[in-house]
């Protein structure tokens, strides 16, 4: 009989495989949130091997059918983008919570990882510092080229600066290990030297 961490990660491993955005992953599609997840999970196996149920579960929920509230749903702008993100994580808190509720778990730790997913605390809980490295290392690592040849060198300088400082130490020794483009890595370095 599976346990209620397999009931939940199954539960949302199914919700991510109905994300209709494709990626190739050697030579495969696959929905972007399965890979997107797939990675968080793998980035927090190498920031903390031993993590909780609840925080593996909110890392694997973060961006839980976030497909369903696109960007642009909201004025492009920053304040459009703030209310965005604001109410993403608000949206795949409750979900993950739900699927953690139907899945068996007490209603203490089903609310943990909505907190976390929310980033409750954030710099003073130790569990949700780690959700945020693991989310920036993700960034770093798989969307940050694409993402740059969008934007001026001085904005994306600008977002490195405030990736970074989100970042623990552990999560700066992460992100420096991370294999990155000549461009990327110039633009990291000029970022951490301004």
């Amino acid at each position: 009989m599976p346990s209620n961490f397999e009931k939940a990660i199954h539960a949302i491993d199914e919700a991510h495989a109905l994300d209709p955005r494709k990626v190739q992953i050697e030579g495969q599609d696959e929905p972007y949130e399965v890979h997107y997840s797939k990675k968080m999970s793998d980035y927090l196996q190498k920031h903390n091997p031993n993590a909780t149920d609840t925080l593996r579960l909110a890392i694997r929920a973060q961006h839980l059918r976030r497909w369903e509230v696109p960007r642009d749903s909201y004025a492009m702008s920053k304040t459009g983008y703030h209310l965005w993100r604001t109410y993403l994580k608000k949206r795949q808190a409750e979900l993950a919570t739900q699927i953690c509720l139907d899945s068996g778990y007490s209603e203490e730790d089903a609310h943990r990882v909505g907190a976390l997913i929310k980033k409750e605390n954030l710099k003073q809980d130790a569990e949700t510092q780690i959700l945020e490295d693991v989310a920036c290392l993700v960034f770093l690592d798989d969307q940050f080229e694409e993402f740059e040849k969008g934007h001026d060198e001085a904005k994306i300088i600008n977002i490195l600066q405030k990736t970074w400082g989100k970042m623990s130490d552990r999560g700066h020794e992460l992100a420096l290990e991370i294999s990155m483009s000549e461009r990327a890595r110039e633009l990291v370095s000029k970022a951490l030297t301004n």
